[in-house]
């Protein structure tokens, strides 16, 4: 469970009905079932012209990592990992690995363990790794685009719903009390539309973007250790070049 979206969301709908109450205006308010559809729909619909199928395939998976977090190693326990792999490369070679890269279940640390085993170039090592990262920040951006159009369209949608309320409104001229609301519940697509885009969508991509980069940055990691366990590098040495990727009061030296 990732509890900063749970907090976010019970915190956004607590102070809007705080909000609401402290305006004077009744819950039962929002009880419009137009404007839900309007906002939703319409969103969902815009979505759908926006971006191919197979980029929308994925949306179920985006919000499992959004309520639910990602499972990735720590960067201590990363570096930890790779100062005991140099450990064993020093002593024993490259080749005594072989069978640390078979049990490995992350993809990308298996790939470029196997690739400095196999004894392939540097060069070629360094490029199939660094593409690897660019293509997985670039597919991620893709899918965090997701959210942040849908949080473009839900307000501008909210505006349309208010028109199409105000339209309907329009219908009871002569009977006051049906105009007021139906005044009122048009503007109920408004602040769903707000709601929505700016306090859900927006939010979403951006803690996607943050998500992406912070598995960016382990990728990262993995990348300088499997570059310095090619290079042969002592222990001591492959420290100092991870240790960078931490955090001042994270740099302390692991036990191997």
């Amino acid at each position: 469970m990732e509890p900063s979206t749970i907090i976010g969301l019970i915190v956004a709908a607590i102070t809007l009905g705080v909000g609401m109450v402290m305006k004077g205006v009744a819950m039962h308010a929002l009880l419009v079932p137009a404007a839900y559809l309007i906002i939703i729909g319409g969103t969902a619909a815009a979505i759908f012209n926006a971006f191919p199928l197979r980029d929308l395939k994925a949306f179920p998976k985006l919000l499992k990592k959004i309520f639910f977090g990602q499972k990735l190693m720590k960067e201590e326990e990363v570096m930890e990992m790779f100062l005991h792999y140099a450990s064993i490369a020093r002593r024993d070679g490259l080749l005594a690995l072989e069978s640390h890269a078979a049990e490995m279940k992350d993809p990308f640390i298996k790939k470029g363990l196997m690739m400095i085993i196999d004894g392939r170039e540097p060069d070629f090592v360094e490029t199939v790794l660094d593409q690897d990262i660019a293509l997985m920040e670039e597919r991620h951006h893709g899918f965090a685009s997701i959210f942040s159009q849908a949080g473009g369209y839900a307000p501008t949608l909210g505006v349309l719903g208010a028109v199409v309320g105000l339209i309907a409104a329009l219908g009871n001229l002569n009977d006051i009390e049906k105009l007021g609301h139906s005044i009122a519940a048009a503007f109920i697509a408004t602040l769903l539309g707000i709601f929505v885009g700016y306090v859900i969508c927006h939010p979403f991509c951006n803690k996607l973007k943050r998500m992406s980069h912070h598995e960016a940055e382990l990728k990262k990691i993995v990348f300088a250790g499997i570059m310095s366990l090619q290079a042969g590098d002592s222990v001591s040495t492959m420290q100092d070049k991870l240790s960078v990727f931490l955090q001042a009061h994270e740099r302390k030296i692991p036990e191997i």
